[in-house]
């Protein structure tokens, strides 16, 4: 296999051609057309502080379909009466910030950069990326965020400062996404907490044919709100 070189051309190579970790090409910008082709092509950007940019394609693909959503039955008494106000698309910027600076066990450092952070907003801002709130009064302690195209979501990731925060924020969203009709959720890789909430591993070929299937509906783009009919009786 071969690491592929970016130019400035807007263009990638086949995924098929990733390395065995997923790494497929190096280099490039986080320009939204690039960043948007590259999600069509299921590519994402998934680097550090002082790397280039590095373009990963893994084999096998995190997935969740949306109908097919577990929820642990505490979460989900929790869920029906959330202790956190629960929101979409009201504070990106700070989710986006919150997600690379709240550490995780067994990361050193984050991979969401400035550099990551400016290039999401600007997504953001052009109705392609969504983030998820969780409040407790006015203090934001949870959160996640990611990227719609077609009847597809790409999940790029979370942070919780609270208590099942980040977890209540995340099946709220799904069960959303079910009701507008969403295809699939890409997680991206493999973590025990997606897997409780229902997350498959795909071979990289089914989850291309999904995602292109998923690419022909038309993208939801704009500001997201929930429901406000929504009945959480029924989780």
């Amino acid at each position: 296999m071969t690491v592929y070189q970016l130019g400035p051309e807007h263009v990638f190579p086949p995924p098929e051609e990733a390395e065995p970790d997923g790494l497929l090409a190096v280099g490039g910008d986080l320009a939204p057309e690039r960043l948007l082709l590259a999600y069509a092509a299921g590519i994402f950007p998934w680097y550090q502080e002082g790397l280039p940019i590095l373009w990963h394609s893994p084999d096998p693909r995190m997935v969740m379909l949306p109908a097919d959503l577990q929820v642990a039955r505490s979460l989900r008494k929790r869920l029906r009466h959330p202790p956190y106000r629960l929101t979409l698309d009201t504070a990106f910027e700070r989710v986006v910030e919150a997600c690379a600076a709240v550490p995780r066990p067994g990361q050193d450092g984050t991979w969401i950069t400035a550099e990551m952070i400016g290039a999401y907003t600007e997504l953001f801002e052009l109705g392609f990326a969504h983030s998820v709130e969780a409040w407790d009064g006015d203090r934001l302690v949870g959160g996640l965020y990611g990227v719609s195209l077609g009847s597809c979501f790409f999940g790029e990731s979370m942070f919780a400062l609270a208590s099942d925060a980040s977890k209540l924020g995340f099946a709220k969203l799904v069960k959303q996404l079910a009701r507008w009709g969403f295809d699939l959720i890409d997680c991206q890789v493999h973590t025990q907490h997606l897997e409780r909430f229902g997350a498959q591993e795909w071979p990289r070929a089914r989850f291309l044919e999904a995602l292109q299937r998923g690419l022909e509906n038309e993208t939801r783009r704009g500001c997201w709100r929930f429901d406000p009919d929504e009945d959480e009786q029924s989780t």
